[in-house]
Order: C-alpha cells, then structure tokens, then sequence
C-alpha cells in the first residue's frame, strides 16, 4: 500500500513548481486540478505516467490535510482511487464516500483526549490581529488554521500559542503562510492504519514534506521526502527515511519512480511464481 501526501509532495501549484529548478529544465506538465475555472495544482507529464502505473501494482491512497470537497477538486490521472484520507485522517473515503463509522470514531476520541474546536477559535479571535492575519478557517468541523501575512506575524505569538495549545491536547505548526491547530489525536498516520488494516497490506509505503506528514512517514515500513518544505527546513529524519536531493514538482516525479521501485523489490521474490493465479511480471521501471 502507497499512502501519500498531495501538495508540494506529488502535485504542486504554479508558486511551488519550480522550487530549485532553472526555467531551462522546466518539464512538460499536467493540471490536475482546477477551481473557478483557474488551474491550481499540476504534476510533470512523466509523473503522470508514473502513478498510473503505480495505481496498477499497489494500492494507492491519497493522504490529505485538504477537506472533503477541496479532494474532491483533484483528479488525478488513472483508475480513481478505491480509499482517500483527508482531513489529516478526519476522513476515509471508499470509492469517494466517507466512512460514517471512522468519522464517528475520531470524533469520540476528539472529545474524549482534548479541548473542543470552539476553545481554540475562541483563542484565534482574541489574540491575533488583523494586521498580520488574513483569513480565519475551520476544516470539516476538526480542525482550524490562519492565513497569516509571515513577515508581520509576532513570533512570540506563534509560540505563546504553541504552549498554550499543547496542554488543551493540540499541535501548533506554521506551514507556509498557514498556521495551523489540530487536535493531538487527528492523524494521518491512524487513518493509514485503518486502511493498511483493511487492504491486509503487508508493506507500506508513504512520502510527504510537511510537519502533519511526520507521524504518517514514522508509522510507515519505508517513508520519503522531499529535498523541501518544513521538514526539510529542520532537517527532520528517521531510520526507515530517505531525504531526496530534488525540490519541487520533480520531487513529486522522484517520489512516484522510488515507490515503483520498492514496489517491484517486494515482489521480487515470488517472481516468477504466480501471483493471484497469474504469472508475476515485474514492473516496467521506466
């Protein structure tokens, strides 16, 4: 099973494409998604490729802090998906529905290990200010964020509410121009389980960039990142990691080309036994 992080992980919006990239290395692209009739995120022609055959030798899960509906907006090329996380695990979606049953499982153990969504809105309203802060969200009812103008934000603010947060049960990261408050339980990593449990996967596979990747990359057997993003900014590692050199949408081509690889050594030693009552044929690695 391949569990992976989206943005600036496999796709990338036209500000992240060309992160450590010269323009005379530009490759060919593909939009695969579109919002207000405006093209947001792209992946390489080749990277497309890539995860079409990938999606045929694995199970591959899509791992998203995004919300149902702005999911929902991506198309990525290929069979769509059987399972989807969103909502930094909020959500697992089967054949584009949301579990009830998994919602209603992460809501019980949000109420039960930490301070509700509306005591950390009603902190956001009273000690930011407009000045350095844009925009005010909640995400599915689970969780919430700022859109902050960076340079102006108070640093001390940023960890004064970190403290605060950590002994109500949240986590607090700056992601980019967003800050972000999530509750200690909602994770990527516990919707992959559940998945990976259901699938019977005996290997799996995940890759991100951001700081809500890091519990989803140590839960999985093998895990990578990318040359950038904000674990990369602090050099964050672990013994079943590998950090790419490559930046930008041609991490996101890098990444699709290891799993395929890791994929084809997993089966590798049942070559060229049958496989589902087929003969086995290894990947095309190209």
């Amino acid at each position: 099973m391949v569990a992976s992080d989206l943005d600036r992980t496999l796709i990338y919006s036209s500000a992240a494409l060309a992160l450590g990239m010269p323009d005379a290395q530009a490759p060919r692209l593909l939009s695969v998604e579109v919002h207000e009739s405006k093209p947001l995120s792209y992946l390489t022609e080749h990277a497309a490729g890539l995860l079409e055959r990938l999606a045929a030798e694995a199970v591959f899960v899509p791992t998203t802090t995004r919300t149902r509906k702005q999911y929902q907006r991506i198309q990525l090329p290929g069979p769509a998906s059987t399972y989807a996380i969103c909502a930094n695990g909020g959500h697992i979606l089967v054949d584009g529905v949301a579990d009830l049953d998994w919602h209603e499982s992460v809501l019980r153990r949000l109420a039960e290990e930490c301070a509700p969504l509306s005591e950390i809105r009603a902190h956001f309203t009273a000690t930011t200010d407009p000045s350095w802060v844009r925009k005010h969200r909640v995400a599915e009812e689970l969780f919430a964020y700022l859109v902050v103008e960076r340079e102006r934000m108070p640093e001390e603010w940023l960890k004064q509410f970190g403290e605060w947060a950590e002994e109500r049960g949240w986590t607090v990261s700056l992601q980019g121009r967003k800050v972000y408050a999530v509750p200690k339980p909602l994770t990527k990593s516990a919707a992959m389980r559940e998945v990976a449990r259901r699938c019977g996967a005996d290997l799996v596979l995940a890759a991100g960039d951001s700081l809500l990747d890091a519990d989803l990359l140590l839960a999985a057997d093998r895990a990578w990142r990318p040359g950038h993003g904000e674990l990369a900014d602090t050099s964050w590692t672990a013994p079943h990691l590998d950090v790419l050199a490559e930046r930008g949408v041609a991490a996101g081509e890098e990444i699709l080309r290891r799993f395929r690889t890791a994929v084809a050594d997993h089966w590798a030693p049942v070559l060229p036994a049958q496989v589902n009552g087929s003969p086995a044929v290894l990947p095309d690695q190209a």
